[in-house]
């Protein structure tokens, strides 16, 4: 098998196994309970939780241990905007699933949300931004590396915008976090992340927030991760989280993403494929469109042959008007249908792209 999906998922590294079953058998405690088995649980966990902050820069304290990238966006975002007085929040077309949930379920509450569209290069206007932002603007929420085509956001001028204007700033690096620098986080005021993107376990993230901003948590009266979500801690998911965050930090992989992306580019013959491409680009990330084809088709004649890509977020698979990047940029739904997604990880060989673009070729 030829698994090409690492944006959806990511296999759990060796490391991170060992590391949750050796956590799992010796400290099942619950971080929570104040017994010597709860106060060693709670060391793991803590130890887990700096790892985290050290590998984005940050402060351990403002990292809170959640379910998953969504939960982490989720609260991340709701957090900072019920606890303003202000009530107009900006976020793209192009965003994950989760952002665009939040959204919503702020817009029953009564906020003002505009969901701007990106340039054709892929990246959003930070004009448009700044023009957009009004008097009653209390949160910037966008991501960092597009999940569909890997753009990169210009996040650190859009930071510059938001602190000028007094807007909170929430950024989804799900993406990005442990793969790039995150370099722009002292100027931000959260972010979220994910463990199984990073070779970590799934239903396993963590959001930061910036210690000292106003937060108020969705529901009232939870304990756990001071008060901002319920559920007892999985600290031996949060231990090997950690463990795998840490090794794909240290891995440095864009060089040879790089030469894979330049591969797969130049193997591609003819016309029938259009490799789309961002102002500023994460190799690691393919976005395809397929003339004469749908997408979907490519998908399953290529899982047929034992080579596995998608269309677009997993968490958007059923979607059937295509990926929202594309639409966000301009594309029609039928080129959104032609859409198809490649991404790398640490374990994509040179032969792997060679077999994948020979399997294309033959369409």
């Amino acid at each position: 098998m030829v698994y090409l999906d690492y944006a959806a998922t990511s296999p759990m590294s060796e490391a991170a196994l060992e590391t949750y079953e050796k956590i799992a058998r010796q400290y099942y405690g619950n971080a929570s309970s104040l017994h010597e088995d709860g106060w060693m649980a709670k060391q793991v966990l803590d130890n887990a939780r700096a790892m985290i902050a050290h590998i984005a820069g940050v402060e351990a304290r403002g990292i809170y241990f959640t379910g998953s990238g969504t939960e982490a966006n989720l609260i991340g975002i709701m957090s900072l905007a019920l606890a303003s007085k202000k009530r107009h929040i900006i976020t793209s077309m192009a965003e994950h699933t989760s952002v665009h949930a939040a959204m919503n379920a702020l817009e029953r509450m009564g906020y003002r949300v505009t969901r701007l569209p990106l340039q054709q290069n892929g990246l959003i206007d930070c004009a448009l931004v700044e023009r957009t932002i009004d008097d009653d603007t209390c949160l910037l929420a966008l991501q960092h590396i597009n999940p569909e085509i890997g753009g990169v956001q210009p996040i650190a001028q859009l930071a510059e915008i938001a602190r000028r204007h007094d807007v909170l700033f929430h950024v989804d690096c799900v993406q990005s976090f442990a793969k790039v620098p995150l370099d722009f986080v002292d100027d931000i005021d959260s972010f979220a992340c994910s463990a199984h993107k990073v070779a970590g376990p799934k239903s396993c993230g963590a959001v930061y927030i910036k210690p000292g901003v106003k937060v108020t948590g969705i529901f009232p009266g939870l304990t756990h991760e001071r008060g901002l979500r319920g559920g007892t801690v999985d600290v031996a998911a949060n231990g090997a989280f950690a463990v795998a965050a840490e090794a794909c930090a240290r891995e440095h992989r864009i060089a040879h993403f790089t030469a894979l992306r330049r591969v797969l580019k130049q193997r591609l013959t003819g016309n029938k494929y259009t490799l789309l491409e961002a102002a500023v680009q994460y190799p690691g990330i393919c976005g395809l469109l397929v003339h004469g084809y749908e997408g979907q088709y490519v998908m399953l004649r290529l899982s047929e042959r034992g080579v596995m890509v998608s269309t677009g977020s997993a968490c958007d698979s059923s979607h059937e008007a295509g990926t929202k990047t594309i639409l966000a940029m301009g594309a029609s739904v039928d080129e959104a249908r032609q859409f198809f997604r490649i991404s790398f990880g640490p374990q994509t060989t040179m032969k792997e792209i060679e077999i994948l673009c020979e399997l294309l070729n033959d369409f």
